[in-house]
């Protein structure tokens, strides 16, 4: 059971952490919570968007214009099912504007003088928009928001896998280093709100791109971040734009130092309520209805390249150069251009108290690892090895897997990538690899791929950074041979370099999943790219901001409702949230889920008979592996199965698995198919037979991948478990005797042989025996999960191979560990 450092009482990583010594609330407030403030200013009272259902407002004010609204309001039924009180889209805006909503929205001019001149000889001038919210203010309502109660924590805990206290666990931010050493520095009691910032510079229009927007988000380490990554939760909030105009009063060779100044002006002209806040502390009332003295700190900067060198004055070609002591405030030293520094003024971040920027940086999942290390410079690195016609062959060959998209035209075409098609690359890359390049190019490209799977886990161990560090300590070590195959000649690259600091980052600010920029960018679509769609293009600035506006009133209103329903009402709010109900962890379930198998109500293809079964399926040995089957499970049955028989198929059946909580907080649903070739018909085209490989169970044994204790971790062998190629899902039929238990005929590979020295992946074949498929028949539920093979193509491909009868063409297979994140866990990381 983890304990706390701090006052050695037990407590949860994931769970309601108790308030003790930091965090320590003042006192309690009857109604002190951020909806409860919002009824204080008479909500009841204010008018109503009375719509029959109160999702309707929402979705009028986000998805109709002015046009479509008033269409909407004159439909008859519209008009003849409701009583509205406003009936255009007019005076409906001004029912929204009337109704409370968060922090609102200001514009400050700042004035840029250029250093270019005029047809009068005067110096150009121009005049930009700061739209901003208080932080301040902001940060009150995330602190403050009770929908974020359970997952809201408030002091810091260091968490421990052991009872001795020697295996750390770091997942939240609360549970790593960072916190502990600032609450040191601040007064006893006193409660830290670790401030996360994102900011990205946007294009608004789609085929013109002179539309810019610069949004910058806010959110709060005390949310935890399966929350904050939740797009609908509002656990991220926008507190401005910045201007992001092209400075054309200066000259070409100084708009960009301009543009740094500008930046960091605006930046500190923002933030600046966080200067007085950071420094004495704000009486804040939080989720749990507490008043505590809350200490906002900049904690995390999110961020990609660019603007990390932009936030911490670096030029982007100079980022080794980074130092913050040598960014000496007002001053421009000749070692400014020396040390590839830009010369500004004074940082934004120059007077926020207990800041330290050049620390707040965190990884960067998306750019410098999907995008960056592995797309932009590994597989260009392979491409270059073995060119790209036989790099797209061997894409072209891997084998099918439910979720898995198969780049059936290679990779050589694609022209823009998604995160997710990174991650799918991934997914096969070094089971492809194999046998294509030199043996020290293969020990590269599993260093960087274990690298990443180990920097995208939910929950840090001291293990897992461990080999984290260890994998990046491979890829140095034997990196020079891109050198001696003259792919590259220098590895001077600022994004491999970053990797460099994740276990320090992690260890500080907890798992770098809190802190991906697919957060930032899946934003820009609610707080910049709709809500610029919403204006006339014209002044959109002030257009976007009262968007938002009217969309957090609104949605204010919804969930003041939803509160309101959820109320006692036979209990004041005081009765009815005790103190001891407050503080009372809510520690996770001593029993582990299970796995569970689910099958349709019905059968897919019933009635089908035992020739339909060997010749669709493939099931050649179909009535031998029965016939065993009944003997052994059915002694007493006098019958013998023949082709006279049918039997009840199934598509598919789905396995839904307990969470591995180092890789996902929900439990996992996947699919093994055992569905036959449908041919074309008509216009609609055929689709080709799948039947999908698992892990089973080779003797009686609970199904839970994760609780099997004869994975041997330790000699890297998975024992207890076999691969098998799933053909047939059926029920047997009512003559055998009532039989409940769903079955299917498997076709078994061999046990797992020792890894490729090289690859250190696991290898496997087909099982035959008396040179016939070794099949047998099995209970449904005795199939762990879903595996997935990687041909052995050896240097070239097999003509012949193809995804669809890869696993019929080609004799020996890679067992793929890094299919997902939970089989890298069960296959690499030790218990």
């Amino acid at each position: 059971m983890p304990h706390c450092v701090f006052c050695g009482k037990v407590t949860t990583t994931h769970e309601g952490l108790k308030r003790h010594v930091a965090g320590r609330p003042e006192c309690r407030r009857q109604w002190a919570s951020m909806i409860e403030d919002v009824e204080a200013e008479n909500l009841d009272d204010a008018p109503d968007v009375d719509f029959p259902h109160q999702d309707a407002a929402p979705w009028l004010v986000k998805n109709l214009g002015q046009t479509r609204t008033d269409e909407f309001l004159k439909l008859p039924i519209t008009q003849n099912c409701t009583k509205l009180s406003f009936h255009n889209n007019r005076s409906f805006l001004q029912r929204v504007d009337e109704l409370p909503h968060g922090p609102g929205w200001s514009c400050k001019k700042v004035t840029v003088r250029g250093n270019c001149e005029d047809e009068n000889g005067k110096m150009l001038q121009e005049e930009v928009e700061l739209w901003c919210r208080d932080p301040v203010e902001c940060m009150k309502e995330l602190i403050g928001n009770p929908s974020f109660k359970e997952d809201m924590a408030y002091s810091p805990a260091k968490a421990y896998a052991d009872r001795a206290g020697q295996d750390r666990v770091i997942d939240e931010m609360w549970t790593a280093d960072w916190w502990g050493d600032k609450q040191k520095a601040l007064p006893e009691g006193a409660t830290i709100a670790p401030i996360i910032l994102s900011s990205d510079k946007m294009s608004l229009s789609q085929f013109r791109g002179d539309k810019l927007a610069w949004p910058v988000y806010m959110s709060i380490g005390n949310i935890a971040k399966a929350k904050r990554r939740q797009a609908s939760a509002r656990a991220t909030v926008l507190i401005g734009y910045l201007p992001a105009g092209k400075l054309d009063c200066f000259t070409p060779d100084a708009r960009s130092l301009a543009g740094y100044r500008l930046f960091h002006h605006c930046m500190a002209l923002l933030l600046e309520p966080l200067i007085g806040a950071g420094n004495d502390g704000v009486e804040m009332v939080c989720a749990d209805s507490w008043v505590c003295r809350v200490y906002p700190i900049l904690a995390a900067y999110i961020a990609d390249f660019p603007e990390q060198c932009l936030v911490s004055c670096c030029k982007e070609n100079q980022w080794d150069a980074l130092n913050s002591a040598m960014c000496k405030i007002g001053q421009h030293p000749p070692e400014f251009e020396a040390n590839g520094l830009r010369a500004v003024y004074k940082p934004f971040w120059a007077d926020l108290p207990h800041a330290e920027i050049f620390l707040a940086f965190t990884p960067d999942l998306l750019h410098q690892l999907h995008k960056g290390v592995f797309k932009d410079h590994l597989v260009k690195w392979c491409i270059d090895i073995i060119g790209e016609d036989k790099m797209d062959s061997r894409f072209k060959a891997i084998l099918n897997y439910p979720g898995l998209r198969h780049f059936k035209k290679g990779i050589s075409s694609v022209k823009q990538w998604t995160g997710r098609e990174h991650k799918e690359m991934q997914q096969v890359f070094v089971g492809l690899l194999s046998g294509a390049v030199p043996s020290c190019v293969l020990v590269v490209a599993r260093s960087i791929l274990d690298f990443s799977y180990f920097a995208q886990l939910q929950v840090q161990m001291t293990e897992s950074l461990e080999a984290l560090q260890t994998a990046l300590t491979v890829f140095h070590t034997n990196k020079d041979i891109l050198k001696e195959l003259a792919v590259r000649e220098h590895f001077n690259i600022p994004k491999l370099h970053q990797l460099s600091h994740y276990v320090q980052s992690i260890t500080l600010f907890g798992a770098a999943d809190g802190f991906n920029t697919e957060l930032p960018e899946r934003l820009h679509i609610d707080f910049a790219k709709d809500s610029y769609r919403a204006s006339n293009k014209r002044d959109y600035e002030e257009q976007m901001a009262l968007w938002l506006q009217r969309q957090e009133a609104v949605f204010l209103r919804s969930a003041y409702l939803d509160w309101l329903s959820q109320q006692p009402r036979s209990k004041s709010p005081v009765d009815s949230d005790t103190d001891s109900e407050s503080e009372t962890p809510n520690l996770p379930a001593t029993e582990p889920l299970q796995a569970t198998h689910v099958l349709a109500k019905a059968p897919a293809h019933p009635h089908q008979s035992v020739g339909t079964i060997i010749t669709a399926h493939g099931a050649t040995e179909f009535l031998p592996a029965l016939r065993s089957f009944l003997l052994k499970n059915l002694p007493r049955n006098t019958i013998v199965p023949g082709l006279q028989d049918r039997f009840d198929l199934y598509r598919q059946v789905v396995i839904v698995t307990p969470p591995d909580l180092r890789v996902s907080d929900v439990p996992q649903r996947r699919q093994i198919r055992a569905t036959p070739e449908t041919l074309p018909s008509g216009r609609k085209p055929g689709i080709p037979a799948r039947f999908d490989m698992a892990l089973i169970a080779d003797r009686p044994r609970s199904s839970n991948f994760h609780t099997l204790e004869a994975v041997n971790f330790d000699n890297r062998l998975v024992a207890g478990v076999r691969v098998a190629q799933v053909r047939a899902i059926f029920t047997l039929p009512r003559q055998f005797g009532a039989y409940s238990r769903a079955l299917a005929y498997i076709e078994w590979f061999t046990p797992f042989k020792p890894p490729d020295p090289v690859s250190r992946m696991r290898q496997v074949s087909r099982s035959t025996r008396q040179l016939r498929r070794n099949a047998t028949v099995i209970h449904v539920d005795e199939i762990v999960r879903p595996c997935h093979l990687i041909p052995k193509m050896g240097p070239t491909v097999d003509l012949r191979l193809r995804s669809g009868n890869a696993y019929e063409v080609a004799n020996d297979f890679y067992f793929n560990e890094f299919i997902d994140g939970e089989m890298f866990c069960a296959c690499v990381i030790s218990n």
